[in-house]
C-alpha cells in the first residue's frame, strides 16, 4: 500500500546515508524502522505493572526483619538504584 511521508532535511539525510551504507533502498529502511518501532510500542503497551517490578518482587525471604517498618524507605532506595 503506497504511503507518502514528508521528511525534514535532517531526517532525509540520515535516511539517504543509512540506505547507502546498507546498500538498500530508502523504502526498505523506512519499512524496517516502522516495523521495529511499532513492535516495540506494542510490546511495551502489553506489559503489566508486575512485569516492571518483577526483578524486585517474588524473592523468597529477604533476611531482613525490618521490612514492615521500613518498607517505604527500602523501596525508595531500591528504585533509586534502578534508575
Amino acid at each position: 500500500m503506497p504511503i507518502s511521508v514528508r521528511l525534514d532535511k535532517r531526517t532525509e539525510g540520515l535516511l539517504k546515508e543509512t540506505a547507502k551504507i546498507l546498500r538498500t533502498s530508502k523504502a526498505e529502511i523506512i519499512k524496517r524502522s516502522l516495523s521495529n518501532y511499532c513492535s516495540n510500542i506494542l510490546s511495551e503497551s502489553r506489559r503489566r505493572p508486575y512485569d516492571l517490578l518483577q526483578d524486585l518482587l517474588g524473592k523468597k525471604g529477604s533476611g531482613r526483619g525490618d521490612l514492615s517498618i521500613r518498607s517505604e524507605e527500602i523501596l525508595r532506595k531500591t528504585f533509586r538504584r534502578k534508575s
